[in-house]
C-alpha cells in the first residue's frame, strides 16, 4: 500500500510572534485556525490560506527570549525558502506593494517559473511563483 499524504505544513521558528502574525496574517491574508494561547502573542500557531498550511512557533519561550534576534540565527534563515503556487504573479506583486513589502518586479526563472521574492520579518524568504505562459 502506498503512503497517502492529505496535507502538509512547515514549521518555521520565528523571533517575535506578534510579529510573524501580523505579517502572515494581516499582510499575506493567511486565517490563523489554531494557536497555544489567545490573542497575538502565543507560543505556536497553525496558519491557513486557500488550503495550504503553515506553523510557526517562537524561537525562544517567553522568559528567556533575549531583547533582540541572534544573528547568526538570523542568516542562517536565509537559507529557507517558502516557495506558493500563485497563478496570477503579477496581481501578488501589485498587492504586495501595496502593502507595504519591499520586493523586485516579478522575474522568469531559466527554468520556467514566474517568480516573486521578498522576506518576511524573520527573514525567510519567501516566493510566490507559477509556470510562465510560453509565448509563440
Amino acid at each position: 500500500m502506498a503512503l497517502k499524504v492529505e496535507g502538509f505544513a512547515p514549521l518555521i521558528q520565528v523571533f517575535d510572534m506578534s510579529t510573524a502574525v501580523r505579517f502572515y496574517r494581516d499582510v499575506l491574508g493567511f486565517e490563523l485556525v489554531a494557536q497555544s494561547s489567545p490573542g497575538d502573542d502565543f507560543d505556536w500557531g497553525l496558519l491557513r490560506l486557500d488550503g495550504v498550511e503553515l506553523m510557526l512557533n517562537t524561537a525562544y519561550e517567553r522568559e528567556h527570549r533575549p531583547t533582540r534576534p541572534d544573528s547568526a540565527r538570523i542568516a542562517a534563515h536565509d537559507d529557507t525558502a517558502l516557495f506558493f503556487g500563485c497563478r496570477d504573479v503579477d496581481a501578488a506583486y501589485r498587492y504586495l506593494r501595496s502593502k507595504g513589502v519591499e520586493l523586485g518586479a516579478p522575474k522568469v526563472a531559466p527554468y520556467g517559473m514566474k517568480q516573486i521574492y521578498f522576506k518576511d520579518p524573520d527573514g525567510y524568504q519567501i516566493c510566490f511563483q507559477w509556470r510562465a505562459e510560453v509565448e509563440s
